[in-house]
C-alpha cells in the first residue's frame, strides 16, 4: 500500500513553493502536539515531517520540528505567523517558521587549508547542499582562480595583529544584510564577540579534533605524541568562549601507532570536510535548535 502513494510524495517534495519549516522550544507539558497540529490543520496545512524530542518528562524542555505544505504559503505566511502567536503565548513558545524555498546566504571564511572549502563547493555544485553560496572571505588569495571558477565572488582581507580590527570591519561590511549563516572553513583567526554578537548561533567552525581534546597549537603532533587510538572532528556554533560553543557533529576515525603525524592529517583532513558539510547542510535545512550550550539536531 505504500508504494501507490510514492510518486504524491515525491511531487510534494519537489515543491518548495509550498513548504514551510517551524522549530518550536518551550518547557514540556501535555498537549503541545495536539494544539500545533490543530492549528495548521484549521489552516489547511499538510503536516509532511514531524519530529520532537523531550529533555526530561518531568519538567524539562520539549523541542519540535514540522514541515508542512500550505498553499500560496508566501502570501499566507505574515497572517499564519499572527495567528499562530495565540499557541505560542499559551505554551511560552520559542518559535521560528521558514519558507523552504528561501535559500540561505552563506559566506565561507577560508585560510590557506582548502579541503573543507572544496568539500562544501563540490556539494553546493552538486545540488546537495541546498544554499546559496554567496561569497568567499579570506585573509590569503590563494583561492580565488578555484572560487571564481564557481562564479562565486572571492574578497581578499590580510589579517595581521596590527589590522585586525580594520579587516573584520571589512568583513562586516561585506556580509551585513547579505548573509544568514558565515562558516569557518579552517580559518585560523578568531572571531571578535561583536561578530559573534551579530551572527548568534549563524556562525559554525570545524575544530580539528574531537573537542573537548587537545589545546592549542599542533594537535596532531599531540595526539601523535600521546599516541592516540581515535582521531576525531567537531563542527560546533562560535561563542565568546574559544572551541566552547554548542556542538552540531562529530566523527571519529580508529588510528595506530602505524600511523604517522602525516597520515593523522591527511585523515583528519577527511574527517573535518565531511563533519563540517553535515553540520551546514543541517543549519540551512533548519535542523538545529540550540538550548544552552547543546544542539538539539533533527536528522
Amino acid at each position: 500500500m505504500s508504494h501507490s502513494y510514492e510518486p504524491q510524495e515525491i511531487n510534494r517534495r519537489e515543491d518548495k513553493s509550498i513548504r514551510a519549516r517551524m522549530l518550536i522550544s518551550c518547557p514540556d507539558r501535555a498537549g503541545i502536539v495536539a494544539a500545533v497540529s490543530q492549528f495548521l490543520y484549521e489552516q489547511g496545512a499538510n503536516i509532511v515531517q514531524s519530529d520532537q524530542y523531550t529533555m526530561d518528562p518531568e519538567g524539562g524542555m520539549f523541542f519540535m520540528r514540522i514541515e508542512f505544505d500550505l498553499q500560496e504559503l508566501e502570501q499566507r505566511l505574515s497572517s499564519l505567523q499572527e495567528d499562530f502567536t495565540r499557541v505560542a503565548d499559551r505554551f511560552s513558545m520559542r518559535w521560528s517558521i521558514f519558507r523552504a524555498a528561501r535559500r540561505k546566504r552563506i559566506a565561507i571564511f577560508v585560510s590557506k587549508e582548502d579541503h573543507c572549502l572544496v568539500e562544501l563547493l563540490w556539494q553546493w555544485q552538486a545540488g546537495d547542499l541546498d544554499a546559496e553560496i554567496s561569497m568567499v572571505i579570506s585573509n590569503h588569495d590563494d583561492m580565488r582562480s578555484l572560487v571564481e571558477s564557481f562564479g562565486i565572488p572571492y574578497h581578499h582581507v590580510p589579517v595581521t595583529a596590527e589590522t585586525k580590527s580594520e579587516a573584520e570591519q571589512k568583513q562586516r561590511e561585506l556580509t551585513a544584510g547579505k548573509i544568514d549563516l558565515i562558516v569557518l572553513a579552517r580559518y585560523m583567526q578568531i572571531v571578535s564577540p561583536k561578530f559573534i554578537e551579530q551572527y548568534h548561533n549563524r556562525i559554525i567552525n570545524i575544530h580539528h579534533s574531537f573537542l573537548p581534546a587537545f589545546v592549542g597549537g599542533k594537535p596532531y603532533q599531540q595526539a601523535y605524541n600521546r599516541g592516540v587510538k581515535l582521531i576525531g572532528a567537531t563542527a560546533h556554533y562560535v561563542t565568546e568562549e574559544l572551541d566552547g560553543g554548542p556542538i552540531i557533529e562529530q566523527d571519529v576515525q580508529r588510528v595506530s601507532h602505524r600511523d604517522n603525524v602525516n597520515e593523522l592529517k591527511r585523515m583528519g583532513r577527511h574527517i573535518e570536510r565531511i563533519v563540517l558539510a553535515r553540520a551546514v547542510k543541517w543549519h540551512v535545512e533548519d535542523r538545529l535548535l540550540v538550548y544552552q550550550n547543546k544542539t538539539v539536531a533533527f536528522v
